[in-house]
This record gives C-alpha cells, sequence and structure tokens, in this order.
C-alpha cells in the first residue's frame, strides 16, 4: 500500500471517529450512518480539500451531506 493511500485510509478513520463523537454515536455507527447515505464516498472524493480543513469542518460538510442524501442526522 503507497503512503498516500495509507494517510487516505488514516484519514477516513479519523473522520468517522469525529464523526461519530459530534453526532453521539458509536464508530460502528457512523460508519453505517456514512456508508448508507454516501459520506465515505464524499470524503474519498473529495480529499484532496477535506483534509485542509478542520474536522469540525468536515463533520458538518459531511452531516449536511448526508442529510441531503437522506439522512436524518443535522
Amino acid at each position: 500500500m503507497g503512503e498516500s493511500l495509507k494517510d487516505k485510509v488514516g484519514y477516513v478513520i479519523a473522520v468517522i471517529s469525529e464523526f461519530a463523537t459530534a453526532h453521539s454515536l458509536n464508530t460502528a455507527q457512523a460508519y453505517r450512518y456514512l456508508e448508507r447515505f454516501n459520506g465515505i464516498d464524499f470524503v474519498n472524493r473529495f480529499y484532496e480539500v477535506e483534509h485542509t480543513l478542520s474536522f469540525e469542518d468536515v463533520v458538518a460538510d459531511l452531516t449536511s451531506y448526508c442529510h441531503r442524501k437522506g439522512g436524518a442526522l443535522v
């Protein structure tokens, strides 16, 4: 696995953890929610931009994106 892929995987794991904390979920629940409403895909596609933002901003982006895709968390 290349260094950049390792960085991306580590970042996605950190984002899931931060999302879980922000929404009072455990990490498994957060992962399932983000997977269901395409949040993981969002982070993967926009990694180059999202990883330059604070985790607070990324969680806000993900919350808004998933809500537009049918998620109930706001």
